[in-house]
């Protein structure tokens, strides 16, 4: 094996969900990088226009969709398998919160959204590619989930159960789809988007500071690791999680205000945003 060799994705062909921007726009232009064609989805075919345009790569193509919705989520590896005849990667990225405030309030339709987007929709996507691909030709599914889920979220407890579970959905699947197709998750802590803003928006120095890293994330650094974890050079890691938090989880010396503790700026900007002024 060449250890100095870059990452080589040429010949390979991934959907990214939830590709618009962020995390999912990261994922899909470091692929696009190393050589892998690429399709990008989301709900609004505008911001997949802006996308594409983005990562002036060959071989990049949309489908606007809801991760939500079934007939879209199959539709869509229809679409991939069309344009380029295979489906190799497939990453979960897509993901909502509708639910913000305590789990004990929580109402019945926040509650199977979440499930509908961060759960349902991996799975279906997932089962589309292996029957359409990866059943005969193998292939690497990875799930975004988050750091958050091996804590207790405040505010955030309907979303964290709903990626917990999509961390478990990644151990069954890697057990059951070995030894050809290998199934990953990726943790994010906090990372720099607009579905976090409201973690890290009041304060960001403040949140930057209490991490041992001494900044906050940006979606390259979860593409980078996308990357890693979707390429052969893990071709011996399956069923595992890859928390990328600038060491929030390590605490410690290191870190003056602990993350989740009692004077967190991260805990202070959730009970901001849930007790408005």
């Amino acid at each position: 094996m060449d250890y100095t060799a870059p990452v080589d994705l040429s010949g390979r062909v991934a959907i990214v969900t939830g590709a618009s921007r962020g995390i999912g726009l990261a994922i899909a232009d470091a692929f696009a990088q190393a050589g892998a064609a690429v399709c990008l989805t989301a709900r609004r075919q505008a911001e997949l226009d802006e996308a594409r345009a983005s990562i002036a790569r060959d071989r990049v193509i949309t489908f606007a969709g809801s991760t939500g919705d079934p007939d879209a989520v199959r539709s869509s590896v229809v679409t991939t398998m069309e344009a380029f005849g295979r489906v190799d990667i497939v990453v979960n990225n897509a993901a909502t919160n509708p639910a913000f405030g305590p789990l004990i309030d929580v109402q019945p339709s926040a509650w199977s959204k979440n499930f509908a987007v961060n759960v349902e929709g991996p799975l279906w996507l997932t089962q589309a590619a292996w029957r359409a691909w990866m059943h005969e030709h193998g292939g690497v599914v990875l799930n975004v989930t988050t750091s958050g889920m091996y804590g207790v979220a405040p505010f955030l407890g309907a979303y964290e159960a709903s990626k917990t579970t999509l961390r478990y959905l990644t151990k069954q699947l890697a057990g059951e789809l070995a030894p050809t197709v290998r199934v990953n998750s990726l943790s994010p802590g906090t990372i720099k988007t607009r579905m976090s803003r409201v973690l890290w928006e009041h304060g960001e120095e403040a949140v930057a500071e209490s991490t041992p890293l001494g900044r906050i994330g940006v979606p390259a650094d979860c593409g980078e690791a996308a990357l890693f974890l979707c390429s052969d050079k893990a071709s011996w890691v399956t069923g595992m999680d890859f928390v990328i938090d600038g060491g929030s989880m390590v605490g410690g010396a290191a870190v003056r205000r602990a993350p989740g503790g009692a004077d967190s700026p991260i805990l202070q900007n959730l009970h901001d945003a849930a007790n408005p002024a």
